[in-house]
């Protein structure tokens, strides 16, 4: 199952997104997790912060969770 958050912009980076989940204390260690392990992005393998998310876009993220990005109307 996974769990939605809420973002009230068109997008939001994946660096921006993953410091929202409040799963790590920096930017600097997202920059290090992203570079180190990565996030699946609706399936595919990415390291890059500056990865735009888009609503409905699914974000994995190994030994954490499954998130999907939804829009605040």
């Amino acid at each position: 199952m996974q769990e939605e958050i809420m973002i009230k912009t068109e997008f939001i980076t994946l660096g921006q997104f993953i410091k929202l989940l409040n799963v790590l204390d920096s930017g600097g260690m997202v920059k290090a997790f992203l570079q180190d392990e990565g996030a699946l992005v609706n399936g595919e393998r990415e390291h890059r912060r500056g990865r735009k998310l888009y609503e409905n876009d699914v974000v994995e993220i190994e030994g954490i969770g499954s998130y999907i990005v939804k829009k605040e109307a």
